[in-house]
């Protein structure tokens, strides 16, 4: 199989390394126990300082519903991978809460942006919403390079048809 590389993917693949040997980014934030996680962009966590339980959404992404299949119950599968029994740090940005009480959050493992790697793996979608925006353009990056890549839900194959809005729309 030939791969033909366009001018398009070569400046994207070049901007992808030139971001990678930038200095990384130390988040600073508050570091949590996942006691469940909920879907793929939601989480249960508890602080290490307190028994006291909160729902966190993960910030600047949109994972297909449960119902979505197969994707839904993917994305959460990958997320109870990633997260494995491990603390994770949360970011938070502008805005804290949003309109269903949760906490708002980047959520980081081990220096790596959970957000953004369930992104570059075609596992979610990036939602930018302002004004919580400070990564963005990393989501936005790794969104194109899951689909130039044809990940899970931007497989040529079998795409997802509808954002994880439009079916939360037409379905419920």
């Amino acid at each position: 199989m030939k791969i033909k590389v366009t001018r398009k993917h070569f400046f994207l693949l070049l901007s992808l390394l030139l971001q990678s040997c930038q200095a990384a980014t130390i988040p600073k934030g508050l570091q949590v126990k996942v006691v469940q996680v909920v879907s793929g962009q939601t989480l249960e966590v508890v602080g290490t300082q307190s028994a006291l339980m909160s729902r966190v959404r993960l910030i600047g992404i949109d994972a297909p519903d449960l119902q979505q299949q197969p994707w839904g119950q993917a994305a959460k599968a990958r997320l109870e991978t990633i997260i494995a029994d491990k603390p994770v740090m949360l970011e938070f940005d502008v805005l804290d809460k949003d309109s269903f009480g949760r906490q708002l959050a980047y959520v980081w493992q081990d220096g790596v942006l959970v957000n953004e790697l369930l992104v570059a793996e075609g596992y979610v979608l990036m939602l930018p919403r302002s004004p919580n925006n400070k990564y963005d353009q990393r989501l936005e990056r790794a969104q194109e390079w899951a689909r130039l890549m044809g990940r899970l839900i931007w497989n040529p194959e079998k795409p997802m048809r509808l954002t994880p809005a439009e079916f939360r729309r037409q379905y419920r």
